[in-house]
Parts: structure tokens; sequence; C-alpha cells
């Protein structure tokens, strides 16, 4: 087991130097608002400043540079390992074929274009991945290429562990924590391996994605029943089987699971108050810092912030998921007098902080009552208390939809 740690951390070692000539190490950095909030020594580890904006690069590099003479290589991916695979085979010059889903948006292939130009041929294939990557895989074998494990692959593993090489090496000390995201468990399997019993690491998973814990659980990787692709950089339906074998000892204490609009409250409180670009994956070892608020105070966390690639047509989406975790926001139906002047009545019932975002309401012919959906926002969450009291005291029925995912789908 000694001998395997061995070689692992020289294997290590030598991919991190070996990246040096092809892209810098990216910045560690001293957080003084996350510092002062948790009263602890708080650094950030930049991976969303890498040149793909994801630590995604690394492993690519990794077990593509090891694959001497081979010049067609093959992935299946969605956003950040295309975008990888992509800038790596324009830099050694070789053939990339990517295969997406159908469903990509245009800006995550339009980039991995930009990355691999005409060193990359994608297909988009599937309206799932499962389906995008069964094509992928079919491709290689009947084409004779290299296929690029998003994750489960040792080369891969390797490339990850170079982030926690960079942290000793630049913060000159071994830190306390390390909060490490979790998806297939390539980086987090990795840099936790790097790190050994040296540090304390915690893992993050998003609700929907949940597979480490999954397989903790069971002893044996699992594959989940549904996957909710909304933190689209972490949500994985299955750990991988080798980077399994290397988590299988972590405890169930240390991996924490986020709800997903949770993570919407740090994308928005990192880019308003720090000016940082966090998609939902990268913003997860952030949000975790709540969970372990009290164990971490007075000591040294890095999070990694594993990727930035945030589409900004996904932010209406992001804030209104903040807002309504943060209990300012409330969607609900309330049940109307059809007659002249309920309107004025119910304006007069909300608080000088209530805002109406919306209001949908058709008059009902020959009805005494009519049905209006109605969302509110507010400074502060207790101003809703006193809101519904009042609404309460009027008379008004009415029902809190704000939570029910399924109605949320069809009207919020």
């Amino acid at each position: 087991m000694t001998d395997q740690k061995d070689a692992f951390h020289t294997g290590a070692r030598a991919a991190t130097s070996a990246m040096r000539e092809v892209f810098p190490a990216t910045p560690l950095q001293h957080n003084a608002h996350l510092s002062e909030k948790y009263q602890a020594d708080i650094w950030l580890k930049r991976e969303d400043l890498s040149p793909v904006r994801s630590y995604k690069l690394r492993g690519a590099f990794n077990a593509m540079r090891k694959q001497a003479g081979q010049d067609l290589f093959v992935c299946a991916s969605a956003g950040n390992h295309a975008q990888g695979v992509a800038y790596m085979c324009k830099h050694m010059g070789v053939k990339g074929v990517i295969f997406m889903p159908v469903t990509t948006p245009q800006q995550k292939i339009q980039k991995t274009r930009i990355f691999g130009g005409d060193r990359v041929e994608i297909h988009l294939v599937g309206d799932y991945f499962d389906d995008t990557l069964a094509a992928a895989q079919t491709w290689c074998a009947r084409e004779g290429g290299h296929f690029l494990s998003p994750f489960d692959d040792m080369d891969v593993i390797e490339g990850q562990a170079s982030i926690g090489v960079e942290i000793e090496e630049q913060l000159g000390r071994m830190p306390d924590h390390v909060i490490l995201p979790v998806g297939g468990g390539g980086m987090s399997s990795g840099v936790s391996t790097w790190f050994g019993d040296r540090t304390h690491c915690v893992f993050v998973e998003p609700a929907g994605g949940a597979c480490l814990r999954a397989a903790l659980s069971a002893r044996h990787p699992v594959t989940l029943d549904h996957v909710d692709t909304f933190v689209d950089g972490a949500a994985v339906g299955r750990i991988g089987e080798k980077t399994f074998e290397m988590l299988r000892d972590a405890r169930l204490s240390d991996v924490l699971v986020l709800g997903e609009d949770r993570i919407c409250t740090t994308i928005i409180e990192m880019l308003n108050l720090e000016g940082i670009v966090l998609e939902p994956a990268g913003a997860m070892s952030v949000e975790a810092l709540g969970d372990i608020a009290s164990f971490v105070r007075g000591r040294t966390v890095v999070c990694v912030t594993s990727g930035g690639n945030f589409d900004f047509e996904r932010l209406p989406e992001v804030k209104e998921r903040a807002q309504r975790y943060s209990g300012v926001k409330k969607y609900f139906i309330l049940r109307l007098p059809q007659r002249p002047g309920a309107l004025k009545d119910f304006l007069e019932i909300l608080g000088p902080e209530d805002d109406i975002s919306r209001f949908e309401y058709m008059k009902k012919s020959a009805r005494n009552f009519g049905s209006v959906l109605i969302g509110i926002e507010t400074q502060r969450p207790e101003n809703f208390a006193h809101l519904f009291a009042r609404l309460d005291a009027a008379g008004y029925t009415y029902t809190d939809i704000t939570t029910d995912e399924t109605l949320a789908q069809f009207v919020i």
C-alpha cells in the first residue's frame, strides 16, 4: 500500500511539472470576505481561472501525454471535459472526436470548437448523456481511437491530483481542511489521495447527484434513480469504480449534500461581492463552509472552486432559486373576489417592503371568485409571516406553492 501511495505521489508531481510547459498553476487566493464571515483563514483554489475555466484540463493533459504515438482521442461530454480535451488536442496537434448530447447549449458547443479549432470534430448524438456515451464508445472501438474518460481513469485521477500538489506548494504548509466538489470522483479522489491523512478532506455533492454518499452507504458504487442536472459539473448518477476504490474509506460525516437552490445563493454572493463567476459545481465548496463553520473557526481552509463556465442566460433562474431558498421570494395562489375594488383591497394588505414580481389573473364569467398567481419579493424573510397573518385576518384563502416542484415547473 505504501509503495502504491509513493508511486501515486511521484506520478502526481511529474504530471504537475509537465503541465507547466502548457499552462501555469491556477492561483491560490486568500479571501478576506469569507475569512471574516467564518472567522477562519479561507483560501480559494481558483480552478475557474484555468485556460478552460475548469480543472478538467489537468486530467485530459495527463492522460493524453501518456499515450505516445496516439493521434486520435475520443470523449463524451456536455461541458468541461469536452473543453479540456479540445484544448489539449489543439496543443498537441492530434485529432479529437467529441460526442455531445443534442440538448447541449450552443455556448458550450461553440467554446469546445474554439478551444479545439480544426483539430476537433463534434458529433451531437442523443437526448441523454447515456446515449451519447454509448455512441462515443462504439465509434471509438470501431475507429481505433483512445477513449478519454472524464473521471474513471488512473491517468486522469493522477492529473487532477496536481491541484493538491499546487495547494501544498503555494500555501507553503498543509491546510487544516480542503473542501472538494464531487461529481464522478476524479478530482476528489486524486486530491484526497495526495493529501492522505495530512489534511482533513471534506467532500461536497449536489442533492440531485449524491452518488458518493450513496456508494459509501451501500459500500459499492450504485446508480441513482434520478439525477438533477442543474449542477451540471457535478451531476453524476454513478461514481466511478476506480474513484470509489480511492474514496471508499471516506467517512459519511465528511460528505456534505447541498440543495441546488442553496448553491445558487453562493453563486450570487460571490458574483455581487467578489466579482467571481462560478458555475454551480464551482460554488459548492464555498457554500459548504456554512455547514462546518463552527468546526473550521480559527483554522486554515482551502475551497476548490472547480469551474467558472457559467452561461449568463442562466442568471435569472439562479437569482430566482437563490431568492426562494433565502425566503425573500414566494409564490402563492390567491382566491380573489370578482368585484370592483377587490384588487385595491388586496394591495393595501401588502407591507412597505413587499413588492409584486408576478401577477396573473383572468376574470371568470358567472363566478364570485377567481384564482390569482402572485409572486412577492420582500427584503426580509420574516415579512412573509406578517403578510400571511394579515391575509388570514382579512379572510383570504391562499396556497403557498413556492416549494411545490411540480407546480413550479409549469407556472414559475
